[in-house]
């Protein structure tokens, strides 16, 4: 487009997850603070949108902060909450019994479900 001189009109629509509040909406408890000393012990996660081919796919993983692995990971056509119930279930299976991470997300509404928050 560059070589041709065209330059496009239309943007790209953004995802946007937020639907306003369904739910209650937890404290930012991380701050800021993106190092964690241990592994396991903070978490994070969001939804993104990817465009492959012209479908749209929804990308929900968890990364964990003490060395950016990706603890669990799903990929679903639509954003339902499934996604990320499908991925929590993942990541909450590789726990020790006395692990316990703090899971920080945007609040999305997904995020706001009864069934995600313990």
């Amino acid at each position: 487009m560059h070589q041709l001189k065209l330059k496009s009109i239309v943007r790209p629509k953004k995802y946007k997850s937020y639907k306003g509040h369904i739910g209650p909406v937890a404290p930012n408890q991380l701050a800021r603070q993106f190092q964690a000393s241990a592994p396991n012990e903070k978490w994070v996660t969001d939804v993104t949108e990817f465009n492959i081919k012209g479908d749209k796919v929804y990308l929900s993983p968890i990364l964990d902060l003490y060395n950016g692995e990706i603890v669990s990971y799903e990929v679903s056509e639509r954003p339902q909450y499934a996604l990320v119930g499908s991925m929590l279930r993942q990541a909450i299976g590789v726990l020790k019994p006395h692990e316990k991470p703090m899971i920080h997300s945007d609040q999305g509404w997904q995020y706001q479900m009864a069934c995600y928050q313990y």
